[in-house]
């Protein structure tokens, strides 16, 4: 079974040559890429966030693996929903699921069920394949929509992910598609980003979410990447590096966040495993 791409041709080129030129656009190539845990990208259209997401998956050494972890939009289907029978479909042609994480995380976690309802029309895990597509020509992926919680349920996600990882033979990254603060004026999106992305370099992902429920802070994947930094923890990440810091203004106003406002950064891990995103986290040894 296949899932077609539903948002080809509005977020980014529906045909392959125009996606590839599109994609090409937006990721440097020759720079030295970051062995990572985890990321956040951002998921508006190409046109808009594809840049920050560009640069941002990039910086990220290819994994065998990725878990991407988006927000639900649409509200269908299941709360945890993970799709593990269908590989995924775009221009740049089929992705296979990864059938053996996404079955032991079914097996490991009480949160994570079976369902395809919540993908079917979600726009915020499709937009990272094609990138991902051009960036790594070879690899498998796990999705899993997110819905709102609380906070010791994203913890106790975060740790079920990890240990899934532990038992992996692979070499998986974690990346959660968010983008940042929605249609403020550029002063408030500035401030609310700044405070959240202060909290996420610092670790802190009580504080994170603390500061996105105080400040009324409009970032749609807050839960998938509170999930992801609570992942990275017990994987041993252990310090966090600014990336990229993104804005562009597109027709007539200003968008922002992850997207258009793009931040990455990594994290470090003792024994030299994994993170990225629009915070990475880093394996090796040293501080970065």
């Amino acid at each position: 079974m296949v899932r077609n791409s539903v948002v080809a041709g509005q977020f980014y080129s529906g045909s392959e040559s125009l996606l590839r030129k599109e994609i090409g656009a937006l990721v440097s190539s020759g720079k030295k890429s970051i062995d990572a845990l985890g990321a956040i990208s951002p998921h508006a259209g190409y046109m808009y966030s594809g840049a920050v997401a560009g640069e941002v998956l990039a910086a990220i050494k290819p994994a065998d693996s990725y878990i991407i972890l988006g927000p639900n939009h649409t509200g269908f289907g299941k709360p945890f929903g993970v799709d593990p029978d269908r590989d995924w479909r775009t221009p740049l042609g089929e992705v296979p699921v990864d059938r053996e994480l996404a079955g032991a995380i079914l097996e490991s976690s009480k949160y994570i069920k079976k369902d395809t309802a919540c993908h079917d029309r979600e726009h915020s895990i499709e937009v990272q394949l094609p990138l991902l597509q051009y960036i790594n020509k070879k690899f498998v992926f796990v999705p899993i929509a997110i819905s709102y919680s609380e906070k010791k349920v994203y913890k106790e996600i975060g740790t079920e992910f990890a240990a899934v990882i532990k038992d992996s033979k692979k070499k998986v990254t974690i990346i959660a598609s968010s983008d940042m603060t929605h249609y403020e004026p550029q002063e408030s999106a500035s401030e609310k980003d700044g405070l959240a992305i202060e909290r996420i370099l610092k670790l802190d992902v009580d504080g994170f979410l603390d500061t996105v429920r105080k400040r009324d802070i409009s970032m749609c994947g807050f839960a998938p990447a509170a999930i992801m930094l609570y992942a990275c923890l017990e994987l041993g990440a252990r310090n966090a590096r600014l990336i990229i810091r993104h804005k562009r203004r597109r027709l007539g106003r200003l968008f922002r966040g992850c997207g258009l406002r793009g931040n990455s950064g990594l994290l470090d891990q003792p024994s030299g495993r994994r993170w990225a995103g629009d915070n990475l986290i880093r394996r090796k040894k040293a501080d970065v």
